[in-house]
């Protein structure tokens, strides 16, 4: 049997992007979480995944939403990790965002944003796997750098390869 500590420090040295995903729940509050399991499913149609654990603070809000937002984020975008990935409230308070698809909270400046539907969702284990068809993204920043977790840390590029 795989002890799960040593499953995650094993998975740990596959480095990861770092995003946030946003939603609203029934209520119309606003929830984000920080999420590294995001991924391309196919280019057509356009479709993403991600996965949320179900003891997750904002669960309950993904296991039913409709819409989401994925923001890809930059080296320069720790704190925006850092306050997604902590079980609060508060997390959008103080920061300006805009309204997506189905009322989803969009945030500028990141480098990549991509507008979903949800397609599917798919028991995994501990977690909830969403696939979502994207319906509209931009492309913000061509040239940031990308936010990566590596060993349970946040990493950057030393050099993009040729």
């Amino acid at each position: 049997m795989i002890e799960p500590n040593a499953f995650r420090q094993a998975l740990g040295h596959f480095a990861t992007g770092v995003t946030v995903v946003t939603t609203r729940d029934v209520a119309g509050e606003l929830i984000g979480v920080t999420a590294s399991s995001f991924n391309t499913v196919s280019l057509d149609p356009p479709l993403v995944l991600w996965s949320i654990g179900r003891k997750a603070f904002s669960y309950p809000a993904f296991a039913v939403a409709e819409h989401f937002a994925v923001h890809v984020l930059g080296d320069q975008q720790a704190g925006w990790s850092n306050r997604f990935g902590r079980a609060s409230e508060a997390k959008f308070e103080g920061l300006h965002y805009t309204e997506g698809l189905g009322g989803v909270p969009l945030f500028e400046g990141c480098p990549a944003r991509f507008e979903c539907c949800v397609e599917h969702r798919y028991e995994g284990g501990d977690h909830l796997i969403l696939v979502g068809r994207v319906h509209r993204m931009d492309v913000c920043d061509d040239e940031a750098r990308p936010l990566l977790f590596h060993r349970g840390r946040y990493a950057g590029l030393s050099a993009l390869a040729e």
